[in-house]
C-alpha cells in the first residue's frame, strides 16, 4: 500500500483542492406558472417543463 512519505504543507493541500469551489446554482424559470426553481428539479407548486405532476 502506498504511504505518503512527508507531509503535505497547506499551500500543496490548497494548490490541490483549488478547483473544488463552491459554483453558483442554475436556476430556471417554468414556462406555465413563470416561477424561479433549480433545473431539472419541479417547482412549489409541483410543475416541470410546463406540465402539472403529481
Amino acid at each position: 500500500m502506498a504511504v505518503p512519505k512527508h507531509k503535505i504543507s497547506r499551500s500543496k493541500k490548497g494548490k490541490r483542492r483549488s478547483h473544488n469551489k463552491l459554483k453558483n446554482k442554475l436556476l430556471s424559470t417554468d414556462i406555465k406558472t413563470g416561477e424561479i426553481h433549480l433545473r431539472h428539479h419541479i417547482t412549489n407548486k409541483k410543475f416541470y417543463k410546463g406540465k402539472k405532476i403529481l
